[in-house]
């Protein structure tokens, strides 16, 4: 369930929201834009429950902390995990970050990705037209560039003529590929990587050389050094393709090179794991080495945003690398 966690840093992004609420000046969509792992769904979990505390009684915020936390209050909506066929179907888990109905995802032939639906936004309408019971509603939508076209379009005509009080609080990793009559009708707040003062005191108690290698792996991204701190496992796996990433590198072998490359052929997180550490190595080589392949890397790093064949990507930014 969504704990309510100290925020880690952003503090001219909390000054604004509490601003904003303070003056009345809340919009009816906030736009939190950033990298992963920079804390926008804990702000957005933050500030949402600050909305929904407006006029509540002090006797009662226990309660209703319970409520928002469970996510049973009746004026918040998550949509967060999507149910998956074979990948995310159990729901339990699923309930643990998302109350938006999603029983028709089962149902449908073609719910096997992380992809925000028309029969998602419809399921999110229906929600969206209860009464509410305070001054504000809340509907927080996590990587909402998830959504694509007709659910898009969809969601836009929500987003022009919302109903009273409710705030949309939505999360991008990636701005640019958001409509752009989407982003217009939102207050966008951007995120930027945290100080390193205040990611050290995420790292209290971790061995020394544990937190360097933490500190210079997240680049100020408080998430995933929560993750780290937190999971030995993830840690050592961490270091594991830093090592390896390492070693492309350095070798001379087009064969050892393409071997490293294999897992960029196919999408998934253990593709993304190792462009973030080839990317963290490059930076750790000679400026001689530097210079002549961080364009290569760049090129390659866009490249893979699109439908191209990440094999092929992959073979010509190994024959590239000099």
């Amino acid at each position: 369930m969504p704990k309510l966690h100290p925020i880690i840093g952003h503090a001219s992004q909390q000054d604004q929201l509490r601003s904003d609420l303070e003056k009345g000046n809340v919009a009816h969509a906030y736009l939190f834009s950033g990298p992963a792992h920079l804390g926008k769904m804990p702000m957005a979990l933050q500030f949402a429950y600050e909305l929904l505390s407006t006029d509540v009684p002090d006797d009662e915020k226990e309660q209703m902390q319970s409520q928002f936390e469970k996510l049973t209050h009746p004026d918040l909506l998550i949509l967060d995990q999507l149910w998956m066929e074979e990948v995310c179907n159990d729901w339990d888990v699923i309930a643990k970050t998302s109350n938006v109905p999603q029983i028709h995802r089962s149902k449908a032939p073609k719910s096997k990705t992380d992809i925000i639906s028309i029969d998602d936004v419809r399921a999110l309408h229906e929600r969206l037209m209860d009464t509410g019971s305070g001054t504000y509603r809340c509907c927080i939508i996590r990587s909402v560039e998830r959504m694509k076209d007709a659910a898009a379009n969809a969601f836009l005509k929500i987003l022009e003529e919302p109903p009273k009080g409710l705030v949309f609080i939505l999360t991008t990793q990636h701005q640019t590929s958001l409509l752009p009559t989407i982003i217009s009708r939102t207050r966008v707040i951007p995120f930027r990587c945290v100080s390193m003062q205040d990611m050290h005191g995420l790292l209290d108690g971790v061995a020394e050389d544990d937190r360097k290698f933490i500190l210079h792996i997240t680049s100020g991204a408080p998430g995933l050094a929560v993750r780290l701190r937190d999971d030995p496992d993830l840690l050592r796996m961490h270091r594991t393709l830093h090592t390896t990433a390492q070693s492309f590198w350095r070798t001379q072998s087009l064969r050892e090179r393409l071997q490293i490359l294999s897992p960029l052929h196919k999408r998934g997180k253990e593709s993304d794991d190792l462009m973030l550490h080839l990317g963290l190595t490059l930076r750790e080589q000679p400026v001689s080495t530097v210079c002549k392949n961080a364009a290569v890397y760049s090129q390659l790093a866009a490249d893979f945003q699109t439908n191209t064949h990440r094999q092929l990507l992959s073979q010509k930014f190994a024959l590239a690398i000099v």
